[in-house]
């Protein structure tokens, strides 16, 4: 894992788009074609502003949504597919593809089915994500379960999860938030060619002390990607306050 520091939070999302827009070039220039994984959730503000106005041909790339509450209506602020259209696809309408999910399909198996067909046969070139208070990776909170291989599954979300969820003011009360959600799977992150995690607030100086310098546990979602071979760590101050190395 590659720890990149920051003077603040602007920054450290101008530079996670400036390493996913490398990394997109690159997989244009080798097989025509890219596919990327998006998340959501203010610690990706930044990054996205930087991304979307990219020179780059979105024609040919597909992207994938990383996690999205069951039973959330589309309507609501806190809904994740809200979120993307309003920050990606009504700037970018130009996707090849952008595969959104259905937290509301009447059938939730289904909805699980339909995505892990579509994202099963590609190779993902960059994941975009974040570390949450909990140390979550999407929404895998501990203690994760490392061993799916199934591309999506249906996660429950646990309080710390919860109450960050209203913490950053996407819900008025800890009742209102979600219990459950869809999400990619860890061994499905692990497998993209790059991880790019950005990371911001004191809130998360916990939660990344125990990602970087802990040992690797479904105690701590966030630590497995110790072992990936070309995640970036994105870090403001305040999120690597923790940290003691230089």
């Amino acid at each position: 894992m590659r720890i990149v520091r920051h003077s603040d939070k602007t920054a450290l999302g101008q530079a996670a788009a400036r390493e996913g827009i490398a990394a997109v070039r690159t997989a244009l220039a080798e097989r025509g074609e890219a596919v990327i994984v998006l998340a959501t959730g203010a610690s990706q503000f930044e990054m996205l502003d930087h991304f979307v106005t990219a020179d780059l041909d979105f024609g040919r790339i597909t992207a994938f949504h990383l996690d999205e509450y069951v039973g959330l209506p589309e309507s609501h602020g806190a809904s994740f597919r809200r979120y993307l259209r309003e920050r990606v696809i009504d700037r970018v309408p130009a996707f090849a593809d952008f595969v959104l999910i259905d937290g509301e399909a009447p059938d939730i198996g289904a909805e699980i089915a339909r995505l892990n067909a579509r994202l099963a046969p590609l190779s993902v070139d960059v994941c975009f994500a974040g570390i949450g208070e909990n140390c979550h990776l999407a929404f895998n909170d501990p203690p994760a379960d490392f061993e799916t291989a199934d591309p999506f599954l249906v996660v429950e979300l646990d309080e710390a999860c919860r109450r960050q969820q209203m913490g950053e003011g996407w819900f008025a009360t800890l009742d209102a938030v979600p219990r459950q959600a869809i999400s990619m799977s860890i061994r499905q992150m692990m497998k993209a060619r790059k991880v790019i995690l950005s990371v911001s607030d004191s809130r998360k100086a916990e939660a990344v002390r125990a990602a970087v310098a802990g040992p690797v546990s479904p105690d701590y979602p966030a630590s497995v990607m110790q072992g990936h071979p070309d995640c970036s760590l994105h870090l403001d101050p305040a999120a690597a306050a923790l940290l003691t190395d230089a």
